[in-house]
């Protein structure tokens, strides 16, 4: 699984919109979006800081578990 669609799976697991999750990290919502999209590659390690931070203040909902990114 590329970065792209492991970043839309962690932001769809949370329950939030690119909006909310934009706001929640403090990111611009057009770099997100060129994230998920694509355009724009993101850092392996800042995807990694983002699961974990998801992970250690809500917890992914229903108990889902994510995929290992490789």
């Amino acid at each position: 699984m590329d970065s792209k669609d492991y970043l839309v799976e962690l932001r769809e697991s949370t329950g939030m919109t690119r909006k909310e999750f934009c706001e929640y990290f403090e990111i611009p919502y057009r770099t997100v979006q060129d994230w998920e999209l694509g355009n724009r590659k993101m850092p392996d390690y800042l995807l990694r800081l983002m699961e974990y931070k998801i992970r250690m203040e809500q917890g992914i909902k229903d108990g889902k578990e994510l995929e290992n990114n490789k």
